[in-house]
């Protein structure tokens, strides 16, 4: 169903993104040296120039988006998150070519008709997958060019699990697919009923291998697909495999891999280093009003779990008054807490109070994108409340992530907190690391349940 979909339309897209970019290439040209917002100081290149190089632009973006799996990829996503890919890949390959126009010849391209191609074939670029989509969708709800599924369970649990899919799969309408679902209450003879609705694609779930033999071999449909009940327990995703013929499926593994892993730890030294060292005055201003303003330490430490269930002390300015929790044991912190400084009140409200953190991260303790780290007494109360809670775990601890920069944070809703740490370590990505740390900086650090 994936296959044949990205098979049809990343043709298509390669095709329509081969002409974008040619033309994008050339009316560059044309506008830095013919409209000419800004003056032409060094006289006009010849076109040939710039003509000559449009086959050698088409084949590095190709490259480059094939590469990053613009074109094909094992899942769909959803238009926001497609149009963060190709823009990270737009940029990847953007990158290749100053760099290669460099190396041959500092002058000989303008850096204006270079920056004016990017902006405007990105543009173009996302135009028209918006348009080419929305037209599909258009053509796709007219009843052309629709293929028929048949989702059969022959369980309770396999009902559920399918009927989640067929929602899923609605969700895309692109896809062209027309589902129905025979449930197993009402489920009479599978060949019966497949030669009554003929499907094109039959999906089943919770099948007895007996009944999958005369399922293949009764059933005239071109394309049977099998979802295993295990899907239940694949809270991080499953992934299918195979080993000399023979399939096998990989449940709850993490999608970092070895390089994606050391990209993200040299992210985390570079900018936590560069972040100490920027605002180092800045720490030594709070540093001087905590210490003016109240009596005690100006640090405070506190010991969090991470990573596999190990622990470190993580570090904070100190907003609370010494001993805080001496007569109230470990609980959060509440709005109005009277436990704050009059400094710590605004330290928490700003979350500059959790600043001290990147040394945590240059210490290797944390990450700058990840789950936020909990005391181990918290720990052990929550894995008691929520199944799967632990699966945070299996990564490293962050100073911001997706529940953070989606309002989950402060005293609420617990469980949907872990749902944006789960979805963020299925779905890890080098690009949703950074898409977070950018949506960190856009949408700042006060949020009305930081106290």
């Amino acid at each position: 169903m994936l296959k044949r979909y990205h098979y049809i339309f990343g043709t298509l897209f390669r095709i329509m993104d081969a002409l974008v970019l040619a033309l994008s290439w050339i009316g560059a040209y044309w506008l830095r040296f013919h409209v000419q917002f800004l003056e032409v100081t060094k006289g006009l290149p010849p076109f040939y120039r710039y003509v000559s190089l449009t086959p050698s632009i088409v084949i590095v973006w190709l490259v480059v988006f094939s590469g990053m799996h613009i074109y094909a990829s094992k899942r769909l996503l959803r238009q926001s998150d497609e149009l963060f890919v190709l823009l990270r890949a737009h940029l990847a390959a953007l990158t290749v070519l100053i760099a290669a126009t460099t190396l041959i010849s500092e002058y000989l391209y303008s850096r204006a008709v270079m920056l004016t191609f990017g902006v405007v074939s990105l543009c173009l670029l996302i135009f028209v997958r918006i348009l080419l989509r929305a037209f599909l969708r258009g053509v796709r709800r007219r009843g052309y060019n629709l293929r028929s599924l048949l989702a059969v369970s022959f369980s309770p649990a396999s009902d559920q699990l399918l009927a989640e899919m067929i929602k899923k799969i609605a969700c895309f309408p692109e896809l062209g697919v027309r589902c129905q679902h025979i449930s197993s209450e009402q489920n009479c003879s599978l060949a019966e009923s497949v030669a009554a609705l003929k499907p094109d694609i039959l999906l089943t779930s919770g099948v007895l291998p007996s009944a999958l033999d005369a399922l293949v071999r009764e059933c005239n449909v071109s394309d049977i697909i099998l979802v295993p009940e295990v899907a239940a327990y694949a809270t991080l995703g499953c992934r299918v495999d195979e080993f000399e013929g023979l399939p096998f499926l990989h449940i709850n593994e993490v999608p970092m891999t070895v390089v994606g892993a050391f990209w993200k730890r040299m992210t985390d030294l570079v900018l936590s280093f560069l972040a100490l060292i920027l605002l180092a005055p800045f720490f030594l201003l709070i540093a001087c009003v905590i210490a003016l303003s109240s009596p005690g330490p100006i640090f405070y430490r506190q010991e969090r779990m991470s990573l596999d269930g190990s622990t470190f002390w993580m570090f904070k300015f100190r907003s609370m008054q010494v001993n805080a929790e001496e007569e109230s044991g470990a609980v959060f912190a509440r709005k109005n807490d009277t436990r704050r400084t009059v400094l710590g009140a605004f330290l928490r409200a700003t979350s500059l109070d959790e600043l001290p953190q990147l040394w945590n991260v240059l210490k290797g303790d944390m990450s700058l994108v990840g789950p936020r780290p909990e005391r181990p007494m918290f720990v052990q109360q929550f894995r008691q409340q929520l199944p799967y809670y632990m699966f945070r775990h299996r990564v490293k601890s962050g100073i911001t992530g997706w529940a953070q920069v989606n309002g989950w944070r402060g005293d609420t809703s617990l469980e949907r907190r872990l749902e944006c740490d789960l979805y963020y370590i299925k779905n890890w990505s080098y690009s949703f690391d950074l898409k977070i740390i950018v949506l960190t900086l856009i949408k700042g650090f006060v949020h009305k349940n930081a106290y």
